[in-house]
C-alpha cells in the first residue's frame, strides 16, 4: 500500500475511533429499546388476550356513536379521538383518547362492541409508550417536536459514517474469500479476539445497520423525508405529500353539531365494499371535522399494507383516497418505512435478525472502547515521536500477532488497523 494509501486509512482510523467512543453508549440505548419494541404486538396481543376477544353474538354490534355514547355514560375518560374496529365478531373495539389540559393521555381501552361495557385497560400499552419515546426522542421534551429527534440523526448518521469507515479499515487483502470475511478467530484472547469479533460481527451485521439507519433518518430530519418521497413517488404524489398543511380557510365556520364516527364509518363500509379485517378511525387534531381513516384487508401481513381515507365526519364526503394497491413499488416502499426499519417486511425471521443485530449494538461498543485502550498502550511514547502513530500502531498490532499465535498461523490482517 502507498504512503497515500496509509494516510487516508490513519485517518479513517481516527474517524472511526473519535465516531465510536462519542456515540457508543447513545447507540447502544437506541439498539437495545429497538430490541425490546421488535415484538411488541406479538408481546401486547398475548398480555391481552382476556380482553381484546368477546363472544359473538346474534344481534349486531352498536354504531361507533352509540357505542361511545354508552362507554361515556359510565365511564368519564375525556375526548375520544380514535377507535379500532374490527369484522371479526369476537373482537373487541379499541377505544384511543385525547390528552388531558396537563398534556397526559388516558389509557386507552377494550371495549365490548355489543352493549358498550369495559373490559378493560391493556397491559404494556404505557410501557411501550415509554420506550418508543425513549427510543425516538431520548425522552427529551416536545417527543416529536423537541430537539431529541435530531439527536437520534446525528447518531444515526455518526453510525453510518462508522459503517463505511470500518469496512474501508477491514478491507482484507484476499477480499474473495469467504473466510475472511466471515469467520472470527475464536482462537486468540485479548486484543487479538476483540478485534475479531469487532471485525467480523460486524460485516455480518453491517447491510442490517445500513437498513436500520437510512429508514431512521427518515422519523429524524424533514429534509431526509423529504428527498425520499421525491426520489421514490411519481411526481404529482411528491408534491402533494410535500406541501405545508393549510389553515383552515377564513370563511368556513365549525361544524354546528358534534362531530361523531357513524358518517365516516358508513363511507368508509361503503367505499371498502370487498371488506377489510379492520380499520382504525382517528379525529385529526385541530379544527375542522376531517377524519383519518386506515383499513387493513383481510389478506394484509404488513401494517403498511392498508388504504387510508380522510373523510369529512359531517358529511360523510371522501376528501381523499390513498389505495395500497395503486401505489408504485417506491410508494410502497415509503409507506411501509416502518416495517422496513424493524425487519418486518421479511416477516417474523426478518423481525428476529434485525431484534438481534440490534441486540450485539452493545458489543460493538464494549470491543471498540477495548480497541482504543489497548492501541494507546501499544504506542510507545518514543515509537510514537520516531515512527507516527500509523507505523507505531502497526508494529503493535505484529506484536500481538506474534503473542497471540505460537503457531504461526494466525491472520495478521485481522489484527492489523492499518497496513
Amino acid at each position: 500500500m502507498g504512503r497515500l494509501g496509509s494516510t487516508i486509512k490513519a485517518s479513517l482510523l481516527q474517524v472511526h475511533s473519535i465516531a465510536g467512543l462519542v456515540l457508543a453508549l447513545l447507540l447502544s440505548l437506541i439498539a437495545l429499546t429497538g430490541v425490546i419494541m421488535s415484538f411488541e404486538d406479538e408481546i401486547v396481543d398475548h398480555l391481552n388476550a382476556g380482553i381484546m376477544q368477546v363472544a359473538p353474538r346474534t344481534t349486531p354490534a352498536l354504531l361507533p356513536d352509540a357505542l361511545l355514547a354508552r362507554l361515556k355514560a359510565v365511564s368519564d375518560t375525556g375526548k375520544v379521538t380514535g377507535i379500532m374496529l374490527s369484522s371479526d365478531p369476537s373482537a373487541a373495539v379499541h377505544v384511543r383518547f385525547a390528552r388531558d389540559e396537563q398534556g397526559a393521555r388516558p389509557s386507552s381501552l377494550y371495549v365490548d362492541p355489543y352493549d358498550g361495557s369495559v373490559l378493560g385497560v391493556p397491559r404494556g400499552e404505557e410501557f411501550f409508550a415509554t420506550v418508543r419515546r425513549l427510543h425516538r426522542w431520548l425522552l427529551i421534551p416536545g417527543d416529536a417536536k423537541g430537539w431529541g429527534r435530531q439527536v437520534t440523526g446525528v447518531a444515526a448518521l455518526g453510525l453510518i459514517v462508522m459503517l463505511i469507515s470500518g469496512l474501508v479499515l477491514r478491507w482484507p487483502r484476499r477480499a474473495s474469500s469467504v473466510k475472511m470475511w466471515l469467520k472470527p478467530n475464536l482462537g486468540l484472547s485479548g486484543r487479538g479476539l476483540h478485534r475479531s469479533l469487532h471485525a467480523v460481527i460486524g460485516t455480518w451485521v453491517l447491510p442490517v445497520y445500513l437498513v436500520m439507519t437510512l429508514t431512521g433518518l427518515w422519523y429524524s430530519f424533514d429534509w431526509y423525508k423529504d428527498g425520499v418521497v421525491w426520489l421514490l413517488s411519481r411526481p404529482h404524489v411528491a408534491a402533494a405529500k410535500m406541501q405545508p398543511k393549510q389553515s383552515r380557510p377564513a370563511g368556513r365556520s365549525e361544524p354546528a353539531e358534534p362531530v361523531g364516527f357513524d358518517r365516516a364509518w358508513s363511507t368508509l363500509q361503503h367505499e371498502e365494499s370487498g371488506g377489510f379485517a379492520r380499520a382504525q378511525l382517528t379525529l385529526q387534531a385541530g379544527p375542522g371535522a376531517v377524519m383519518r381513516i386506515r383499513s387493513w384487508p383481510k389478506d394484509s401481513t404488513l401494517e403498511s399494507m392498508r388504504d387510508e381515507f380522510r373523510i369529512d365526519a359531517v358529511t360523510g364526503q371522501v376528501v381523499s383516497a390513498e389505495r395500497y394497491a395503486d401505489k408504485t413499488l417506491g410508494e410502497k416502499a415509503i409507506a411501509g418505512v416502518l416495517d422496513i426499519h424493524r425487519g418486518a417486511a421479511l416477516g417474523w425471521p426478518g423481525k428476529l435478525a434485525f431484534m438481534i443485530a440490534a441486540a450485539l449494538m452493545p458489543l460493538f461498543a464494549i470491543t471498540g472502547v477495548l480497541l482504543y485502550l489497548s492501541r494507546r498502550k501499544l504506542r510507545p511514547s518514543r515509537q510514537r515521536a520516531v515512527l507516527g502513530d500509523n507505523a507505531a500502531d502497526r508494529a503493535g498490532e505484529r506484536q500481538v500477532a506474534t503473542l497471540g499465535d505460537a503457531k504461526g498461523e494466525l491472520d495478521g490482517v485481522e489484527l492489523r488497523q492499518v497496513r
